[in-house]
């Protein structure tokens, strides 16, 4: 796409992603995120599929969906930093995007780590941007193995 034909739409269709991204990790960093405001609707989610379970057992799984959610959420946002850098920078490779969507996702996942540290029911936690991270990287391989199967010129075009 010519730099003449980027207009006003194109920049919404590649960055509003990447904004609804953040804003859902902003309001999921208030002291409602916390463990003791999603354990009772998570619960209630759970039992009405799964069926009862035990208040020691349901704490493990409870912390399992939690650390779930970090791994798929920043995931996905990790996706929608790929997808904006590789419409905003057509000459760049797989990799320099794939960087700089990482690179995206650790600084939003290290402010919402450090904001969360000033909230009385939420812990900031290096290890959470770890696995945030984890899942980021984990989905952009997906996508570069998949875009390997189904769109090499694609892919080759961009390396």
């Amino acid at each position: 796409m010519s730099s003449d034909a980027r207009n006003l739409k194109f920049w919404l269709s590649a960055w509003l992603p990447v904004a609804v991204g953040v804003g859902v990790i902003a309001l999921e960093s208030t002291k409602f995120g916390g463990a003791d405001y999603t354990s009772h609707p998570l619960r209630w989610l759970w039992e009405a599929i799964f069926g009862a379970v035990a208040d020691a057992r349901w704490a493990a799984i409870h912390h399992l969906i939690r650390k779930s959610g970090h791994f798929f959420g920043y995931g996905a946002i990790g996706l929608a930093w790929l997808r904006a850098w590789w419409m905003s920078l057509p000459h760049s490779g797989f990799l320099e995007d794939a960087f700089l969507a990482l690179l995206g996702t650790s600084l939003v996942a290290s402010l919402d780590e450090l904001h969360q540290s000033y909230l009385p029911n939420r812990t900031g936690s290096p290890w959470d941007v770890l696995l945030d991270c984890g899942g980021a990287i984990t989905l952009q391989l997906v996508v570069y193995l998949f875009m390997r199967q189904i769109k090499p010129k694609r892919l080759a075009e961009a390396e």
